[in-house]
């Protein structure tokens, strides 16, 4: 077995058996600073959304950027994935100091609720491409860079929007009459509003 898994291999890959991790995936714990975790289980489902991870991958390996919680998550991620060994723990301090001076609710020890902390990550997050995407556009380096038209105008969805929204079809069906009504909704988990009925 220690031939299979080298000699990197945790007690936890050797007991398990090397079938059980899929080549190139990674399973990391995050070290809790504090009542963080709400933030580490929200950012240990998220790494595993696939599309997701791609995308904050991707975002990596642009120019560098000016620091903010975008390219943070991005330096959390790449650690992940760089990572020798299958499993293990990282600390993700540089996303928690980043997040804490960025929003004071969450500037303290006290546990916080997930869902809230998912909400906020996720339109942070969208600003952030939001806000690039015009500066890209006022720059030039964008086609439209049109600013008149640009304020009008609600901001183009971002790939946190492609990722995260979408409708949902609330179906009902009579049983006398067996009529279906069908109620479309609109969800998006990165919109300030978070529910729109589309009637």
């Amino acid at each position: 077995l220690d031939a299979l898994l080298g000699a990197n291999a945790s007690a936890l890959e050797k007991e398990i058996g090397p079938e059980q991790f899929p080549v190139n995936e990674h399973y990391f714990g995050l070290v809790n600073f504090g009542n963080t975790c709400y933030c580490n289980s929200v950012l240990q489902a998220l790494y595993f959304c696939r599309p997701f991870r791609d995308k904050v991958l991707a975002y990596k390996s642009q120019p560098r950027k000016k620091e903010n919680l975008l390219t943070c998550l991005a330096d959390l991620f790449h650690s992940i994935a760089t990572q020798k060994k299958k499993v293990g723990v990282i600390p993700p301090k540089k996303f928690i100091t980043r997040l804490r001076k960025e929003n004071e609710l969450f500037d303290n020890y006290m546990q916080q609720d997930a869902h809230e902390f998912l909400n906020y990550l996720l339109n942070t997050i969208a600003d952030i491409l939001q806000e690039e995407r015009k500066q890209e556009k006022q720059n030039g380096r964008l086609p439209n860079g049109n600013i008149d038209n640009e304020n009008n105008s609600p901001p183009d969805p971002t790939w946190v929007h492609e990722i995260f929204q979408g409708t949902l079809t609330n179906e009902t069906r009579c049983l006398t009459c067996e009529t279906v009504r069908r109620c479309p909704v609109e969800f998006c988990w990165c919109c300030h509003n978070q529910l729109q009925n589309l009637d």
